[in-house]
């Protein structure tokens, strides 16, 4: 890493849980995250939503999905297929579907970890104390499914400051042209350009 990658790693993000990020090489996973079938996610209905049983999520998810979303993990940096993503479209909870990050609002942060400015709607985020490392940090997490995402630092770009640094084990990516028939056709004016 050159000095300008090291920038993240002040914030520790990727310290999660060091014991065993060194086995988890989710990249090989995940390649296969775009290509889901999205007949079976008609894009996201709080109302109806119910969190799958544990073994039915360790039946759905990649081991490596199930270990961020479900226990709290973390992703090895700059090995994960979303940290250098370009393309329009919507970040959607991995275990959910809801909708959690635009495209609009992501940046490269230098850290290997996709980060945004801010979510796709304020309300759509958890923040929680977390004080498993040197210092307290917030852990962002889905409202509905309840998933470990990453955490929000307070080192990001202008205008909100922030840096959401997640986990891409923890999303699924649904590009711009697909989206109305992935069935979030009402979040397309919210998708643009990342900033970086």
């Amino acid at each position: 890493m050159n000095g300008d990658d090291m920038d993240g790693m002040d914030s520790m993000e990727g310290m999660d849980d060091m014991d065993d990020m060194d086995t988890m090489d989710g990249m090989d996973e995940m390649d296969s995250m775009d290509d889901m079938d999205m007949s079976a996610a008609p894009g996201f209905n709080a109302a109806t939503f119910t969190k799958p049983s544990d073994q039915m999520l360790r039946q759905q998810l990649s081991d490596i999905q199930y270990r961020v979303t479900q226990e709290d993990g973390t992703e090895r940096a700059f090995n994960n297929p979303y940290w250098d993503e370009k393309r329009e479209g919507i970040y959607v909870d991995i275990v959910s579907g809801e909708p959690l990050f635009s495209s609009r609002d992501k940046y490269k942060s230098g850290t290997g970890w996709p980060s945004f400015t801010q979510p796709i709607m304020p309300e759509i985020l958890v923040e929680k104390e977390d004080r498993k490392l040197f210092s307290v940090r917030t852990e962002i997490r889905s409202r509905h499914a309840d998933s470990h995402l990453g955490h929000v630092f307070t080192d990001g770009p202008q205008p909100t400051g922030l840096r959401y640094c997640m986990n891409s084990a923890a999303l699924r990516f649904i590009p711009k042209g697909d989206m109305a028939a992935a069935g979030y056709g009402d979040y397309i004016e919210m998708i643009a350009p990342p900033i970086s």
